[in-house]
């Protein structure tokens, strides 16, 4: 059997990710300080005999006696409400934490993938945005403390490949929603979905024609599956998302007609550097890995409003 250690195995995208390896008959260790990820996440594999959970922060000295195969780095908060309000902790985790894992990795002789983010590309350029454009980031600005430090951690994991040779990955994630996120996380999904079940006001940004992709959670846990088991792939940068791109307010209208909402939308100011356009290229993916999303949005929310009418609920 082998070992898998998921850094952030108690968030949104880490506690499916547990999950999806369980199920395949790995052994799942995860480390987590629970700032942004929660236990009721994973309290349905706690007792499991091939699960570990260890409450602690990456940004310490780690140390396992056990062999450990494959190492997959997603602690960070991924909202801007979560990295805006812990800036040095998210700058940390994806520099300390990116070092002592990779120094685990290589004491493991480990596969490692790193969990990066389409927000590397800024505000793009480019259009879609292919992994070999590089960017168009504020480097001092509010966001820059998420950026960057998915930019660095980049740096850092192409380091250890080149000078180490460890087999890392880099999986440059493109917006994803599915159960199991918080309803007061900031991201534009839950956000939209928890006014509109309360019919209050949804919040939309500017006019609302900023653009952004929608991946559901089975779709990318399956690519970053693949990204992970599959040889050959030592250094790759793989983006991992949903082409299907819609304007925010699109979204806003299309989560309002599903819901049978009673809900208006309401105009605010932009926040500073929130970027016009995102939309993943995934050419590479689907030449590397066959990825190929099949849930579209309108099926995934339809899935998805009725476990967040039960969270409101409850």
């Amino acid at each position: 059997m082998e070992t898998i250690l998921i850094t952030g195995g108690a968030g949104f995208l880490g506690s499916h990710l547990c999950d999806w390896f369980l199920d395949r008959s790995w052994r799942v260790i995860v480390v987590d300080n629970l700032i942004t990820g929660a236990i009721e996440n994973i309290s349905h594999l706690l007792g499991k005999e091939n699960f570990t959970f260890y409450k602690y922060s990456v940004t310490n000295y780690l140390f396992f006696e056990e062999k450990i195969d494959l190492i997959l780095h997603f602690a960070c908060p991924a909202s801007p409400f979560d990295y805006i309000q812990y800036p040095i902790h998210t700058m940390k985790v994806d520099s300390l934490g990116t070092l002592n894992t990779l120094g685990l990795a290589k004491s493991k002789v480990s596969r490692y993938v790193f969990a990066s983010t389409s927000e590397v590309y800024g505000s793009p350029a480019v259009h879609p945005q292919s992994e070999d454009y590089w960017g168009h980031v504020n480097p001092v600005g509010p966001r820059s403390v998420y950026d960057e430090a998915k930019r660095f951690s980049e740096a850092m994991c192409m380091a250890y490949f080149r000078e180490h040779g460890i087999d890392v990955r880099i999986a440059r994630i493109f917006n994803t929603y599915g159960t199991r996120m918080r309803l007061d996380d900031g991201r534009v999904v839950p956000t939209f979905i928890s006014q509109a079940l309360k019919n209050e006001d949804i919040t939309i940004f500017g006019e609302g024609d900023q653009t952004r992709s929608f991946c559901f959670i089975d779709d990318l846990t399956e690519g970053i599956y693949t990204l992970s088991t599959r040889d050959d792939l030592a250094g790759e940068v793989v983006n991992l998302g949903n082409p299907e791109e819609l304007s925010i307010r699109k979204l806003a209208d299309t989560v309002v007609e599903k819901t049978a909402s009673r809900s208006k939308l309401k105009f605010e100011s932009m926040p500073v550097d929130d970027p016009p356009i995102r939309q993943p290229d995934i050419s590479k993916a689907r030449k590397l890995l066959g990825f190929d999303p099949g849930v579209s949005l309108s099926e995934g929310l339809d899935r998805i409003i009725p476990w967040f009418k039960k969270k409101i609920e409850d």
